[in-house]
């Protein structure tokens, strides 16, 4: 099993980066998807996820209308679309699979990848 998170950056405040998150050797359409994120000194916290087939969608509150969470199934790969970055976005940013229900706890999710940094700059 292999998550493979690219996408991060340095980026200005008030400015966009979009996340991928290549998965392999399991199967991809039957796992909701998840993207965390951890900034120094702080715990991992929930970003957003999807479920399987795309339907539903959660999102943290601090990213709600910002972020935007999809997947591309025949590519194996779940994507973050973020906007209107803010410093405080800063993190490192992980994307997990999750065989059962979508939640916002990490440590039910069976799969993670290595991160990618976002910078965001005042």
């Amino acid at each position: 099993v292999q998550l493979q998170a690219s996408g991060g950056g340095l980026v200005q405040a008030g400015g966009s980066l979009r996340l991928s998150c290549a998965a392999s050797g399991f199967t991809f359409s039957n796992y909701g998807m998840g993207w965390f994120r951890q900034a120094p000194g702080k715990e991992r916290e929930f970003a957003a996820s999807i479920t399987g087939s795309g339907t539903n969608l959660d999102y943290a509150d601090s990213v709600k209308g910002r972020f935007t969470i999809s997947r591309d199934n025949a590519k194996n790969t779940v994507y973050l679309q973020m906007n209107s970055l803010k410093p405080e976005d800063t993190a490192v940013y992980y994307c997990a699979a999750i065989r059962g229900g979508l939640t916002r706890r990490a440590y039910v999710y069976n799969f993670w990848g290595q991160g990618t940094q976002v910078t965001v700059s005042s």
